[in-house]
């Protein structure tokens, strides 16, 4: 744009985008922050707003009120489905951050976690830890405490409330393709039994698992933050790995690990030398839940439990997979399944989200509280492990007895209970 105060930035490049917006205000009512902090700078119209405002220096990048603004934001992503014009607010979001990024430092806490999940040999012992951790009684006894800390540990101690299931040895003549799994960071660190379980659905259903040695991180946390370089170097990583291991699909049980890697040839729409090898990989990835509606997914055994349904923002909205969830919890006979008012609105995680902006994090968690405990549920299932925490640290911290899990383990309960 002529005269641009932030030439070459990654918000410059952003600008069709931002042009695409045309105010209607479509998007307050799907955006969990403007609902309830009621302000119109914390709304996907207003960040856009500030947003022009950088790129024709009418508000300068180290001004905290634009920063504010835009951190508070959760990229959720709600804003997009009902936006008539097709606005790329996530896109946008993380070109801002990116270009934030040059003109402040990132907090501390951001910038340690960020760090960890970047490098393996840090990462692998954190996630140790916080399991013999998860273990003890100690997140359970300290998560009570007011604050970060309490819960951050009403967080860990969520980890460690799953489904009872038995034991069963599935095996698959494959004729349904060929999968790689993403392990991920906090899913093989602190869900591994989901991971697990996720291998074994994925056999019962037709899916013959090969190995993608190498893998890393997604980079989701890292481009999320504005971190763009280090999220590229970590999608380098995964793409060489999935491109070694041969597999048709790309299996993911994690929906912003999912979103991300969907996205990967956007990440690399300037690299010419990495721009098609990131499509062609980004065209195999699929979230868990859609391999299974594709297979069927197969019957399994009675669970007379009461589940609700919450929809990963970025499996909802990013993803736009709605019905594949659905169809996994229907297979699972006299499972009763309750619906879940505003399941679409977010829950607060948003990565690290709940860390670094923890009050309006708690606010966007009440009402979804509120809407679980209207359901009586006693399970409340969700994809991505972010939202899993979230939520399962509301619950004990509100004493409210249910219990969060990922829907696979579910699913693989209910094999177990049919002896698959």
């Amino acid at each position: 744009m002529p005269g641009c105060a932030l030439p070459n930035s990654p918000l410059a490049g952003a600008l069709p985008g931002i042009n695409a917006c045309v105010h209607c205000g479509f998007c307050l009512q799907a955006c969990p922050t403007y609902l309830n902090l009621e302000d119109e700078n914390d709304s996907p119209r207003g960040r856009i707003f500030l947003m022009r405002s950088l790129l024709e220096g009418t508000v300068r990048p180290d001004d905290p009120s634009v920063q504010k603004h835009i951190d508070q934001c959760l990229g959720c992503r709600a804003c997009e489905p009902v936006c008539p014009s097709g606005v790329p607010y996530g896109q946008l979001l993380e070109a801002t951050r990116a270009t934030l990024y040059e003109h402040r430092s990132t907090p501390l806490i951001a910038r340690m976690i960020l760090f960890v999940f970047a490098r393996n040999w840090l990462l692998r012992p954190a996630m140790f830890f916080s399991r013999l951790l998860a273990a003890t009684p100690i997140p359970t006894l300290l998560s009570g405490i007011s604050g970060r800390l309490g819960f951050a540990m009403a967080m860990l101690a969520s980890t460690g409330r799953s489904i009872e299931r038995g034991r069963y040895s599935p095996t698959t003549r494959g004729e349904n393709g060929t999968v790689a799994m993403l392990r991920g960071c906090v899913m093989d660190g602190l869900f591994n039994t989901t991971n697990r379980a996720t291998e074994r659905v994925l056999a019962v259903n037709g899916y013959s698992l090969m190995p993608a040695r190498g893998q890393k991180c997604c980079g989701a946390l890292h481009a999320h933050a504005g971190h763009l370089d280090s999220a590229r170097e970590l999608a380098r990583k995964n793409i060489v790995a999935f491109e070694k291991s041969g597999a048709q699909f790309i299996a993911v049980n994690a929906a912003g690990c999912g979103a991300i890697m969907k996205e990967y040839g956007h990440l690399f729409r300037d690299d010419p030398e990495w721009h098609d090898r990131a499509e062609k990989m980004s065209a195999r990835v699929r979230d868990v839940s859609e391999l299974l509606a594709a297979a069927g997914p197969r019957v399994g055994g009675p669970l007379p439990i009461k589940v609700t349904y919450d929809a990963p923002c970025h499996l909802q909205h990013a993803q736009r997979v709605t019905e594949a969830p659905l169809s996994v919890l229907a297979a699972i006979p006299e499972l009763e399944l309750v619906p879940l008012h505003d399941s679409d609105q977010c829950c607060g995680s948003a990565g690290i989200y709940n860390l670094i902006e923890p009050d309006t994090s708690d606010a966007v968690l009440a009402p979804k509280l509120a809407n679980i405990r209207s359901t009586r549920a006693a399970w409340v299932a969700t994809g991505n492990p972010g939202c899993l925490m979230q939520i399962g640290a509301g619950l004990i911290r509100a004493d409210m007895g249910a219990r969060s899990i990922h829907p696979i383990d579910l699913l693989d309960a209910s094999y177990a209970a049919f002896g698959q």
